[in-house]
């Protein structure tokens, strides 16, 4: 029996550093994801590390870890994605192997400005996985950059539970 999809998007710094208006941690996410300032994402590495000590990842074990993707537009738009490379610097950190299981089949409005419900329509049917991946029985580790609602990551892992992942697990490197 496969073990429920377990969203808990955690992080470093009293769980997740907080991105208030004017905090630090907002703008090197900020900078990192639309001022290209790539190396930002040493540091944001660092929280997703930390938070693979928070109890309820604690002692847990992957099998492979699975960054979200952008849609391919927004990714030549912004030159990478920022998701991809949390999960490489991660996966060298921990022996598990970072793949890009999953890819975003259908561009969406960005999500700022929109509540939990607003992004769970937005993201419906946005994800699948690629073609010849396999995720049946492995258990997943979902990488985002940030968490606000959880939405993307709860579409990210419906779409992998329905490809037969035996449990999806979530971290992020902060929380909006």
């Amino acid at each position: 029996m496969s073990e429920p999809v377990n969203i808990f998007a955690i992080s470093a710094k009293q769980k997740l550093p907080a991105l208030s208006r004017r905090s630090a941690s907002r703008q090197i996410v900020h900078d990192f994801k639309y001022g290209r300032q790539i190396y930002r994402r040493h540091l944001m590495a660092r929280w997703l590390y930390a938070a693979l000590d928070d109890e309820r990842l604690r002692g847990r074990r992957f099998d492979i870890i699975i960054p979200v993707p952008l849609h391919p537009t927004r990714q030549r738009e912004r030159g990478f994605n920022q998701a991809t490379l949390l999960a490489e610097l991660l996966s060298t950190e921990i022996p598990i192997q970072s793949k890009p299981a999953l890819e975003r089949i259908r561009y969406t409005t960005t999500q700022t400005a929109l509540d939990r419900a607003g992004r769970m329509e937005n993201l419906h049917n946005a994800f699948r996985l690629r073609k010849n991946m396999n995720v049946r029985g492995l258990r997943v580790l979902l990488i985002d950059d940030v968490l606000t609602t959880g939405s993307t990551l709860s579409e990210c892992a419906r779409v992998l539970k329905r490809a037969g992942a035996n449990s999806v697990y979530a971290a992020t490197a902060a929380r909006a």
